[in-house]
């Protein structure tokens, strides 16, 4: 049977990033790709579906989506858009920009409308990447990966302003950002592990209350809630390999049992690994 669900994201070009424009679907079911994708609106009435809301986008306007995030072209004008798809070591590589994908994540849709200076250059460097991408350029791919960085500090500090604009500058000391992003870092290394909270304020020499003040406080989130969301994520980039089964995933990924792994997986995602998995669009 064929499905219809899946989406080729081929790096064949340039390694890590691909950029679409002719050709690009009118309307794609909903799916997920390990890539993170950033578009260009070219034209009016584009409408986009992700975690449930609807997205109505105009020219001018940038529309994101991020790794292994569920979303839907519901209709987008014949060459309404140009996108860029990249591979997410770009993002999950950099602990700075790990410790605010918690911002990024929930930022879809930048308005021309509300932030004309902040869409006219993520839009202008888009279209910068596609004439560099294919052009023949013996340092294309770097360019277009420098070009890329560019777009997702901007959309960093875009969703640190709108953060400080709710709640306040961020005043965390700077010795304890310094923890958080060793802790971060630790997680990375060994979420595949069976680590606690007291083990890894132990690491970065901090008690077990001060750790989980300073982590809740910074990351906005608890640490165990924060280590399951981080096995989620390495448990959905195994589910695009199916030469891996539902429980090697989740033990792979940390977790230390099959129930637990499809509690939590199916409390973070809305899906069981299994539905998640018939969602791949391969990347």
């Amino acid at each position: 049977m064929k499905n219809e669900s899946r989406e080729i994201v081929n790096y064949s070009s340039l390694s890590g990033i691909i950029v679409t424009h002719e050709g690009a679907p009118t309307s794609f079911p909903e799916h997920w790709h390990t890539a993170a994708e950033i578009t260009a609106v070219l034209k009016d009435n584009c409408r986009y579906k992700v975690g449930g809301e609807t997205i109505r986008a105009n020219k001018g306007d940038i529309v994101l989506f991020w790794p292994r995030e569920l979303h839907e072209v519901l209709s987008v004008p014949r060459e309404g858009t140009i996108f860029v798809q990249f591979a997410p070591t770009l993002l999950e590589h950099n602990l700075d920009l790990v410790s605010i994908m918690r911002l990024m994540n929930r930022c879809h849709l930048i308005k021309s409308s509300e932030h004309p200076a902040l869409a006219s250059s993520i839009f202008e460097k888009i279209l910068k990447i596609k004439e560099i991408y294919g052009s023949g350029d013996h340092l294309s791919e770097t360019k277009c990966k420098l070009l890329t960085y560019e777009i997702v500090v901007l959309i960093g500090e875009h969703v640190i302003k709108e953060r400080e604009a709710q709640v306040g500058a961020d005043h965390t000391p700077d010795k304890n950002r310094a923890v958080i992003h060793a802790v971060l870092n630790y997680i990375t290394e060994h979420s595949s592990e069976e680590i606690s909270e007291a083990q890894v304020a132990a690491a970065v020499g901090l008690s077990p209350y001060y750790f989980s003040k300073v982590f809740r406080k910074y990351m906005q989130t608890s640490f165990p809630s924060y280590l399951a969301a981080v096995r989620v994520r390495t448990a959905i980039s195994l589910l695009a390999d199916e030469s891996y089964t539902i429980t090697e995933c989740a033990f792979r990924a940390g977790f230390q049992s099959t129930t637990t792994f499809n509690r939590v997986f199916r409390e973070i995602t809305g899906y069981s690994p299994r539905d998640y998995r018939k969602l791949h669009a391969i990347g």
